[in-house]
């Protein structure tokens, strides 16, 4: 989607960071997410579907607790979030209402996006919510999530719900310009891109982290997310949340911010939920025939391919296929579990009757079932 196309959007996903929320850590910026809201009402009334992934609730809590520096526990992150999410999900709600529009708070945890029937629950609700014409706020339930199952930022939670609703475009919000062709804090030539395909090998050499101490992401989770939206054909925006008018000026197509564009076909819904997923249960090594089958030709994966198999996973888990190198090639659910995965690696299937008793599955992850990265 060029730039010229943004006004003909129907559904985005705006998420704010935390540093642009919470005034540097001094507390919610009131006056700013008026502003925002009062945008994304003006988008609204253009029957734009509009969801928001807002950072904030541990920056909030903190503020409320004269914390100075973030926590490092577990569980004190997740005092601070729960203290901070009822004055994050307060002020946006108030704002919301004085537009007469309704407002959803909406937790997700990696686990709801990882499992097929929470998945689908959860892309229900959300499309419910906007036939119902209401705004959800979503955030990661840091209240109960544990380092196994968190997203690790709320850049990459964006990205996977513009997965989760087929949005059309990404804006993410944050206090810098956009993508820089180098750290301008520490390069003083470096230069502000305007439009960059998410496959460029540059990408990744350009990226920084989160200098403001109070989210997780950086630059390199931003473009880790435009990747991860851009599997369901969203482009990607980043811009500068202080710039006046910047939700209207992105959606008019104005040269603001790094447009980073899709780069593929969007992927069919079983597949971008596969592609999304961080959490795997286990690992394949292919050899180099299995991979050159899988990439070039485009057909399920057969267990006489794989070389090695480690993990624990049972029938039907998500699995990463990896190169002898190390190098992930694809993700896939699995039809056998882990022992007889093992017993039937490296193996045609024609033996596996004798070697497991039983023969299920021809192929050990079905093409239908399986996602090329």
């Amino acid at each position: 989607m060029s730039r010229a196309n943004f006004i003909k959007a129907k559904r985005i996903v705006i998420k704010i960071g935390s540093s642009l929320l919470t005034k540097g850590g001094q507390g919610l910026d009131k006056t700013a997410i008026a502003a925002w809201v009062k945008q994304m009402e003006e988008l609204r009334h253009k029957d734009v579907e509009v969801i928001l992934v807002s950072s904030g609730s541990v920056a909030e809590g903190m503020s409320r607790l004269k914390l100075k520096v973030r926590p490092k526990t577990l569980h004190e992150l997740q005092a601070a979030a729960a203290i901070g999410q009822m004055g994050l999900v307060r002020v946006f709600d108030d704002n919301f209402q004085q537009h007469g529009l309704h407002a959803a708070q909406v937790l997700l945890t990696h686990d709801d996006l990882s499992s097929r029937q929470r998945y689908l629950n959860a892309r229900s609700t959300l499309l419910t919510l906007l036939d119902f014409g209401v705004v959800p706020v979503i955030n990661e339930n840091d209240t109960v999530a544990t380092e196994e199952i968190r997203f690790g930022d709320n850049d990459t939670l964006a990205a996977l719900v513009a997965n989760l609703v087929e949005a059309d475009l990404l804006i993410i919000l944050t206090d810098q310009q956009g993508l820089f062709t180098a750290d301008p804090s520490i390069n003083p030539s470096a230069e502000l891109i305007s439009q960059i395909n998410v496959n460029d090998t540059g990408l990744d050499a350009m990226a920084g982290e989160s200098r403001s101490g109070l989210g997780r992401g950086g630059m390199f989770t931003k473009i880790r997310a435009a990747r991860l939206a851009s599997r369901s054909g969203a482009a990607t925006v980043i811009a500068a949340g202080v710039v006046d008018d910047v939700i209207n000026k992105v959606m008019n197509g104005a040269e603001i911010g790094t447009h980073f564009l899709p780069g593929i076909a969007p992927l069919v819904a079983r597949k971008r939920w596969l592609a999304g997923q961080l959490q795997v249960k286990g690992k394949l090594v292919l050899d180099v025939g299995a991979v050159k089958v899988l990439q070039s030709d485009g057909k399920s994966l057969l267990a006489v391919g794989v070389k090695s198999v480690s993990g624990r996973f049972e029938r039907g888990e998500l699995v990463s296929c990896v190169d002898e190198s190390g190098a992930e090639i694809a993700r896939g659910l699995i039809n056998y579990g882990k022992t007889d995965a093992e017993l039937i690696a490296g193996k045609s299937s024609a033996e596996f009757e004798k070697v497991l008793g039983y023969a299920d599955e021809p192929e050990l992850i079905h093409r239908d079932n399986m996602v090329l990265l």
